[in-house]
């Protein structure tokens, strides 16, 4: 089916719409458009989650609502799905179920307990502090690319600076960086689509983790998990399984939607030669400039997944108890009702309240990391390489075939 058609053909035949499609993540704005003014609630069958159903969220106001609504719209399948609707769901092998209790999972006081334990680790100094070696990486990765004059930017790029750096606030040595892209490829596609070919290396990587925690724990230093290791509220202390969801939560987060901010981001500018000279021209901009990219290319097309914890009506359609709501965040970044001129890239606009980040108890923890990384390493880029330019045609480039996050395979470019 061409972009077309899904903005021509009855909405009743695109209930089988694959919204994981690389054909689809390429350009899928124009058909959120269509869902806000035709069926702001829209189910769809997700090919990726063993022919789950689940139901599309599209106007700004009730993706909003959605993200701040906790009681209605839950994390924990368990707190909404019927034992029949347990029983269809998609799961991880058992091997792997202590990675699924983390807080984009949990509800209540399971979700507050975890969160202000991580908290006490995940704090903005700590965040701060890796600003210098943040600058230090993105030069690094420079001038590789500089000294042969071409790179792919998702590679060789986009990809060390945030997983650097989120392997460094963990701890990890640096030369496990190539297992830990490795084993976060994995768990990612293992999430989406079971496949027994993923086990053992993501096996592989759970054991090293615990590896690493149980030495964290015995020789504490001065590192994320060693903090969480430590962290304490009245008495309670994280279990090494809780440790273990939350690294590999904040390796995810940490990275794949910070490469996908970057190597989007930078696609995104050279197709608008305008904006990128702005930025050039005004290294100021570089705040506001990151955050409409945030908006824009939405590094995360929808949020996480949430369960109606109730039958519910919600702009005028029947949501069943149990079943699947993914919030579109890419669709109400771009609502007319809340931006002016959505569909514009606008490197200095204002008061861009844009939901890249979610919303309300389940707002990302990995925002100003991700904020600083990409100012860093999208400004040093443009500052550095005055004739960046890509080395293929927009149109031939491949998007990823992915749930819920949104990036390219590949950007290849010129120095």
């Amino acid at each position: 089916m061409t972009p077309a058609d899904l903005l021509t053909v009855p909405l009743d035949s695109l209930t089988s719409l694959n919204i994981t499609d690389p054909a689809f993540k390429a350009d899928p704005f124009p058909f959120y458009a269509r869902l806000r003014e035709e069926a702001p609630v829209f189910p769809v069958t997700l090919k990726l989650r063993g022919q789950q159903r689940a139901w599309l969220i599209t106007r700004y106001e009730d993706v909003l609502a959605v993200l701040k609504d906790d009681k209605r719209f839950v994390k924990d399948k368990q707190n909404a799905m019927s034992p029949e609707q347990l029983k269809r769901a998609p799961k991880l092998p058992p091997m792997f179920g202590a990675l699924q209790r983390n807080l984009l999972s949990l509800d209540g006081a399971d979700h507050d307990r975890l969160k202000v334990l991580v908290h006490q680790a995940f704090t903005p100094r700590r965040v701060e502090g890796m600003r210098d070696l943040t600058q230090a990486v993105t030069d690094a990765a420079l001038g590789r690319a500089e000294r042969v004059g071409h790179m792919d930017l998702v590679a060789d790029f986009a990809l060390p600076v945030p997983l650097t750096i989120i392997g460094r606030i963990l701890g990890v040595p640096e030369q496990d960086n190539a297992t830990f892209n490795r084993g976060m490829t994995a768990f990612v596609a293992i999430g989406g689509s079971p496949n027994p070919l993923l086990i053992p290396p993501l096996l592989s990587f759970v054991g090293y983790l615990r590896k690493l925690i149980k030495t964290r724990r015995a020789r504490p230093g001065d590192d994320l998990i060693s903090a969480l290791v430590q962290a304490q509220d009245s008495h309670d202390h994280l279990t090494d399984d809780e440790i273990l969801a939350m690294v590999f939560l904040l390796l995810s987060a940490g990275h794949e939607t910070t490469v996908n901010l970057i190597g989007s981001g930078v696609l995104e500018l050279l197709r608008r030669p305008d904006q990128l000279a702005r930025l050039r021209d005004d290294p100021g901009l570089i705040k506001s400039g990151v955050e409409e990219l945030v908006r824009y290319v939405v590094p995360a097309e929808t949020a996480t997944e949430r369960y109606a914890a109730q039958d519910m009506i919600l702009a005028g359609t029947r949501i069943p108890k149990g079943e699947l709501v993914l919030a579109v965040i890419a669709s109400a970044n771009r609502d007319p009702a809340v931006f002016q001129n959505p569909d514009t890239l606008d490197v200095g606009r204002q008061n861009n309240k844009h939901l890249s980040f979610g919303q309300g108890m389940h707002y990302c923890l990995g925002a100003p990391l991700s904020r600083l990384e990409a100012q860093i390493a999208i400004g040093t880029l443009l500052r550095r390489a005055p004739n960046l330019r890509l080395s293929a045609p927009p149109s031939g480039l491949q998007w990823r075939k992915s749930f819920i996050v949104r990036g390219l395979q590949a950007l290849p470019v010129m120095l």
